[in-house]
């Protein structure tokens, strides 16, 4: 039995340092519930998009879930955890049980609270999601830059072509009233590397690398024979997981090869090409990320991505706009909720539920999220049902 997803929640994502993974767990189930207009006495089981790695002390935080509503007790609650795609793994595990048969209804969260942890010990638990035998001295952005680094050595410096993507991005987040980063920036202040946008990792400035945020978000989702009884329907025309080695000794770092065939296998699950998307919301953890994951689309040959930005396609009014909730690098980057949430954005673009976002007459939408390296690639194909 195929699942829609009938109802969502987001907290705005940001530095709140006001509130505990509880508290923002409990605010964005709380507000998907309302959405879906479900009875919480309804919901069968529920999984939890979390990462952790010692960003916060809440480590068992499944049942925290409870407390969203009394009538959750004794319901089963799971914690799902795989890496900077936690979110979309705890999607992908509820409709599994939902095809199953063995569950009707799910909820589905995805959180994270990083500020708890100063900038050291964020860095420091991030590197957990890489290869400990070989990577274990690396951050992340460090890790990004090596794939910097092999794309410039063999395509040339494509600096200009990451501002243009940090830039875009922050232009889009504009727009969205949950972002955590409400600024424009321009190309060339992206560009210029100074007390402003520092080197982080050469060659990634600042303004190359996503935030640290907290956050959450929450979707319902019900089997597809149930869905007439909700209000709104979104429903996956395609949910493809691929996994790459861990070790980036073993992978090709110019090519990409586990999105590459996350998104092969989705266009054909789905039966449709590229040129079919209306939006996409990809894995911008990087700005690098970003443009080898046009050319993982298939959107441009291997080291053309920069045409993409240059041409305008990827841009909010382009053929195919990329973050339109400006992504990772402007919405923010909470772990654990990061898949959650850019299934949440796809959504309400289906419905036209958007906002200043929404792309006019947006009838299907492609998320990618993808948890360390290319490690963990998990590729969603979103269409409206009603």
């Amino acid at each position: 039995m195929t699942s829609h997803i009938v109802g969502w929640g987001h907290t705005p994502f940001g530095r709140l340092k006001d509130q505990s993974v509880e508290d923002l767990l409990v605010s964005s189930a709380r507000e998907a519930i309302a959405h879906a207009e479900i009875d919480p006495s309804e919901i069968d089981a529920i999984w939890i998009g979390h990462f952790n790695s010692g960003l916060t002390t809440d480590a068992f935080v499944s049942s925290l879930a409870l407390q969203v509503d009394d009538r959750l007790r004794f319901k089963p609650a799971v914690r799902v955890e795989n890496a900077c795609a936690s979110g979309s793994a705890a999607i992908y595990a509820a409709r599994d049980a939902i095809a199953s048969g063995r569950v009707r209804t799910a909820l589905v969260i995805g959180v994270e609270k990083m500020t708890d942890q100063d900038t050291p010990a964020v860095t420091r638990a991030l590197s957990g999601a890489s290869y400990q035998r070989e990577e274990s001295h690396l951050s992340f952005p460090s890790v990004f830059s090596t794939f910097a680094r092999s794309y410039f050595d063999a395509y040339g410096d494509h600096a200009l072509a990451l501002a243009r993507i940090a830039s875009k991005n922050h232009a889009n987040a504009m727009a969205n009233p949950l972002a955590h980063m409400h600024k424009p920036l321009s190309v060339e202040d992206c560009n210029t590397v100074g007390e402003r946008n520092p080197m982080i990792a050469a060659p990634l400035r600042m303004s190359d690398c996503s935030l640290i945020s907290d956050g959450a978000a929450a979707l319902v989702l019900a089997s597809a024979d149930m869905s007439a009884h909700f209000p709104r329907a979104v429903g996956f025309r395609a949910a493809e997981q691929v996994n790459d080695f861990l070790p980036m000794s073993r992978r090709d770092l110019l090519r990409f090869e586990g999105p590459a065939r996350a998104f092969a296998r989705a266009w054909d699950a789905a039966g449709i090409g590229v040129q079919d998307l209306d939006f996409a919301e990809v894995h911008d953890c990087f700005t690098i990320a970003e443009l080898m994951i046009y050319e993982a689309m298939g959107l441009a040959p291997a080291g053309q991505g920069h045409r993409l930005l240059e041409e305008g396609t990827v841009l909010a009014g382009g053929d195919l706009p990329v973050n339109l909730s400006g992504g990772l690098k402007a919405k923010g980057h909470p772990v654990g909720a990061t898949g959650v949430s850019m299934h949440v954005m796809a959504a309400r673009q289906l419905m036209g539920e958007a906002g200043d976002m929404q792309r006019q007459g947006a009838e299907l939408g492609c998320v990618f999220n993808m948890g360390g390296s290319g490690v963990a690639n998990y590729c969603s194909i979103l269409e409206a049902v009603r």
